[in-house]
């Protein structure tokens, strides 16, 4: 990982939630809001923005947890803001909190924990569990 990824870096993404992310199970909609999966894609998505300018040629980040509270509904048409901000760097670990809010409330909140590895070493775990 390229160094310069401290504490404090931020990266944003503003979404619209659309029918198709609303809280469904079986093609049936339950809540015209904004899923808890949903939430928690964007949320990963953004995490990963604050990876990448820092990754070098031969890395890759790897999700390896998520803790996510969903606090407000963010309904259909809602747009929403996603901000991850670096809390720690650990060897190769990157930690991030996640904000998710609209004009109205915070819709949810996550502490987020990427992995940088070699794409190599990556590809070598991927054989084994193929095995």
């Amino acid at each position: 990982m390229r160094s310069g990824l401290t504490s404090g870096y931020q990266e944003s993404m503003t979404i619209t939630v659309t029918q198709e992310m609303a809280a469904s199970f079986g093609g049936q909609m339950i809540h015209p809001t904004l899923s808890t999966v949903s939430m928690v894609y964007y949320m990963e998505w953004v995490g990963r923005k604050v990876i990448l300018p820092f990754l070098e040629d031969g890395e890759e980040g790897l999700g390896a947890s998520i803790q996510v509270k969903h606090r407000a509904p963010a309904p259909i048409g809602k747009q929403v803001t996603f901000t991850a901000t670096v809390t720690r760097v650990i060897q190769n670990q990157v930690i991030c909190t996640v904000i998710a809010k609209h004009n109205r409330a915070i819709v949810g909140e996550a502490e987020f924990v990427q992995v940088i590895l070699s794409k190599e070493k990556i590809q070598d775990r991927l054989e084994k569990m193929k095995r």
